[in-house]
């Protein structure tokens, strides 16, 4: 039988190789994404270009010193013209002004008081009363006398031994600023039980004013203090006009005018959102505590 021959049919298989990736090639996406990023930066350009001259310097001011910017907006105010903004204070409504240098210096007493105070242990007890905040007037520095009358002696304008030492490390920061000083005095609602004829009004008064003597005897310009202010309780922290953190004296450190040539407006505005957790609104936000219209020392 003859042998048989068995026929292999060789098959083989060619790949070809598209070039450029074909259909489901990246090529086109690296380009696409060129494009895009190219009509963002132009598009930016045009938006900037658009702009007032006011919000054209806060921009610069933000790439020439990001963190001296950031500690300004984190402390409460934007270099941004915001018209029609009236102080938190207590004070006049009025619209500041002030350069995005000065908001740096603020910011960064500011800053420096915080570090004062949290580095001192003497200022332990002290140190959740003092509330630290740039605003519309300046820097505001509010030392919140509170239930245990930490800062002073009870309906009185007597300073206590540790508020003394607070006020006077304060007055040698202050001292190196060219701006002038308010210092006001606020009480809550409840009468005194002391002598006659002496109401929250001179209680106000009285503890500002001893704030001020001990601040330029340790440390103050001459004439550096332009305000003593006495406003019993009429411009309360708290909504309740009762509540104990209306009990207060705040040093305010008062923006310097400038000519309108080289001025921005600086104000609240919606750069709040980004303010951090850890910088404290004017108006407090702790729960209001009972209802006590019982007359006593406070």
């Amino acid at each position: 039988m003859a042998d048989k021959k068995e026929s292999i049919t060789e098959v083989r298989i060619i790949k070809r190789g598209r070039s450029g990736g074909g259909h489901h090639g990246g090529a086109w996406k690296v380009a696409f994404a060129d494009f895009m990023t190219a009509m963002m930066a132009f598009f930016l350009v045009m938006w900037i270009t658009g702009l007032s001259n006011e919000v054209k310097q806060s921009v610069a001011a933000y790439f020439k010193d990001p963190v001296g910017f950031m500690a300004a907006v984190q402390g409460g105010k934007s270099p941004f013209k915001n018209p029609g903004v009236t102080n938190s204070g207590g004070g006049k409504g009025m619209q500041s002004k002030a350069t995005v240098t000065e908001v740096d210096d603020l910011a960064r007493a500011k800053q420096s008081i915080e570090k004062m105070i949290q580095a001192s242990p003497e200022f332990n007890k002290l140190k959740d009363s003092i509330d630290v905040h740039l605003e519309d007037e300046g820097l505001r520095i509010d030392l919140i006398d509170g239930q245990q009358n930490l800062f002073f002696d009870p309906a009185s304008a007597k300073v206590k031994a540790a508020t003394q030492r607070l006020l006077s490390k304060i007055s040698v920061r202050l001292s190196q600023l060219s701006n002038k000083l308010i210092i006001e005095g606020h009480t809550d609602k409840r009468p005194l039980s002391t002598r006659a004829g002496y109401t929250n009004w001179e209680l106000s008064a009285d503890r500002a004013n001893s704030a001020r003597t001990l601040m330029e005897r340790d440390g103050l310009r001459p004439g550096q203090v332009d305000q003593v202010r006495g406003y019993a309780a009429t411009h309360p922290r708290n909504k309740d006009p009762y509540h104990y953190s209306n009990r207060r004296v705040s040093i305010i450190v008062m923006f310097n005018q400038k000519s309108p040539k080289d001025r921005i407006a600086v104000g609240q505005d919606n750069f709040s959102a980004a303010i951090d957790a850890g910088v404290k609104n004017t108006t407090a936000t702790e729960p209001a505590a009972p209802l006590d219209l019982k007359i006593g020392p406070r």
